[in-house]
């Protein structure tokens, strides 16, 4: 059984969809010791980095980190963001993007070769049920 994290290829998507539609996307941080940004304009342990090709140079979102050069008040800085540092990726114009649950959430995708889960037989049938996931 391979886990692969779907967040990376989420946070592509919205991306790309942004840069399709001419909107501007924009990345919600929380910063910890393994986010490189610079730290003035960290607001109450987040930033939020503008991702367009206009404001960022060589921009990469791998499966562990994304990383670009970017310019804060003038001056030019590089900035490394992992994977799991990433709160959400949205449209500055629309508000529309992901929001992702915090660090230890990271929705993931199982390549296994078993069968699918069996339904709760606890249950009785007919009953719909709604539970919140984490």
């Amino acid at each position: 059984m391979i886990n692969f994290s779907t967040k990376p290829y989420l946070i592509r998507a919205i991306y790309d969809w942004c840069s399709d539609s001419a909107l501007t996307p924009y990345l919600a941080v929380k910063v910890d010791e393994q986010t490189q940004v610079p730290n003035g304009y960290v607001k109450d342990g987040e930033i939020v980095i503008n991702l367009s090709m206009d404001a960022v140079r060589n921009l990469q979102i791998g499966n562990e980190e994304i990383t670009c050069g970017g310019r804060f008040g003038g001056v030019t800085h590089g900035l490394v963001v992992p994977i799991t540092a990433v709160r959400g990726i949205f449209a500055k114009e629309t508000g529309q993007g992901l929001m992702f649950q915090g660090n230890d959430s990271i929705p993931t995708l199982s390549m296994d070769s078993g069968t699918a889960a069996s339904p709760d037989k606890s249950d009785p049938p007919g009953k719909p049920r709604l539970r919140i996931v984490k």
